[in-house]
């Protein structure tokens, strides 16, 4: 549809949400009169969620904001399940003390984009552990499993792109979309559910979910994904030289959150202003008139405000400070990522390959002896040139050694 009458479909759209839709008149038409109760889906595979579930949180957001209602659906049940969407193994088995300490530790990160309480368009926070640990196995087989088809579970690419690639996919796994499906038919029960939303890569399992309901009874529901994240060379977005974009402060710093975004190639940078901030369009478009080297303000106000959004305003401004000292002033700014290193390994002398290693700036040894090769490492701003130098307490300024690796990348090494 070119036009919608609803706040949620226009801002989907103008933000470039919006990637396959199951009924776009029909939602549209919900949304105008402000009844759409919409879930996402997060499994508790890891303490923290990651950058690409923060796409997702952004559509609660905007749902909530356009007078709708968002909740949050945990996967206390799912997550011991496994789901093999885009996966080549099995995810690995968690235990159940595992996945509650993961529910515990994901579920704050919500608060900071939502807004949660009793309201009519305030957020809620459910756990499919509640309706599916006590399912007995017969009983789900009789009332859900025999509304599914193998024939078509076989063609979702949840499954099939597996056993393309022969590779092996437990039955465990293939009731995974089973028990997604189900989520949807609970949700619509009890909360009055008629949207999820998710990336492409779930669209198999929504819209099974869709079909369920219809079999079951429910009312009419719909779904709603996302383009799964890529930068404009064609890279999976997400992933970094130290692992993947943490939302939880203590897996992946707000520093090193703003930095990421402020290396957001050019060509992202309008794409990521929309889809990762609040502001407005007429702000964004104002940006995506700026050229050549001015293209950096609009990094910096990306970083920033994304920043912002997930780890609070005073976090974005120290970190876009610590930038600035650091990139145009040359300081050793304080608040900078720091690692502590004993006394005496100063008083000694320490390898600077190691230390490197140590401070994440490079993998191992080897690497860090080519990087000194192509003038990349940098200690205290100053180009290493002998792999076998050591850093001793002669190199300390302010009490700290700044170690670099090119122009973006530092970390501080205080002695304790």
């Amino acid at each position: 549809m070119s036009a919608y009458k609803s706040d949620f479909m226009n801002i989907m759209h103008e933000r470039g949400f919006i990637h396959q839709c199951s009924d776009e008149k029909g939602l549209d038409d919900l949304a105008a009169k402000n009844e759409v109760i919409a879930y996402v889906g997060y499994d508790c595979t890891a303490p923290s969620l990651h950058i690409g579930n923060y796409l997702t949180m952004m559509m609660l957001h905007w749902l909530q904001e356009s007078g709708n209602k968002p909740i949050t659906l945990v996967g206390g049940g799912t997550t011991m399940v496994g789901d093999p969407s885009g996966k080549d193994e099995s995810r690995p088995m968690r235990t159940i003390e595992e996945i509650q300490s993961n529910k515990e530790s994901i579920k704050s990160v919500f608060q900071r984009v939502l807004n949660y309480g009793d309201g009519k368009t305030d957020a809620l926070m459910v756990d499919n552990a509640d309706w599916l640990l006590g399912l007995g196995y017969i009983e789900m087989l009789r009332e859900v499993g025999r509304h599914f088809s193998v024939n078509r579970m076989l063609t979702m690419d949840s499954v099939r792109l597996r056993l393309e690639r022969e590779h092996e996919m437990s039955f465990i796994e293939f009731n995974y979309m089973v028990c997604q499906s189900y989520d949807f038919v609970e949700l619509s029960r009890r909360y009055g559910v008629n949207l999820q939303m998710g990336g492409s890569d779930q669209w198999g399992n929504i819209v099974n979910g869709l079909d369920l309901g219809r079999r079951m009874g429910t009312p009419q529901l719909y779904a709603l994904t996302t383009p799964l994240l890529t930068t404009s060379s064609g890279a999976k977005m997400g992933k970094t030289a130290q692992g993947a974009v943490w939302l939880n402060a203590d897996m992946f710093s707000p520093w090193d959150f703003w930095q990421y975004w402020r290396n957001t190639e050019d060509g992202d940078v309008i794409k990521f202003l929309k889809l990762f901030t609040v502001l407005p369009m007429d702000e964004i478009n104002r940006l995506a008139k700026l050229a050549g080297a001015e293209i950096n303000e609009a990094k910096k106000v990306l970083a920033t405000e994304a920043t912002a959004l997930l780890h609070g305003r005073e976090e974005a401004t120290k970190a876009e400070e610590t930038a600035r000292k650091t990139f145009e002033e040359g300081a050793a700014a304080q608040s900078l990522p720091t690692i502590e290193v004993p006394s005496a390994s100063l008083r000694e002398g320490l390898g600077v390959l190691s230390a490197f290693v140590e401070a994440g700036l490079s993998a191992s040894n080897g690497e860090a002896r080519r990087n000194i090769k192509g003038g990349a490492l940098k200690i205290n701003d100053k180009p290493v040139t002998d792999d076998r130098m050591a850093i001793d307490e002669s190199h300390l300024n302010d009490g700290v050694v700044k170690l670099s690796m090119g122009k973006k990348r530092h970390v501080l090494l205080k002695p304790v």
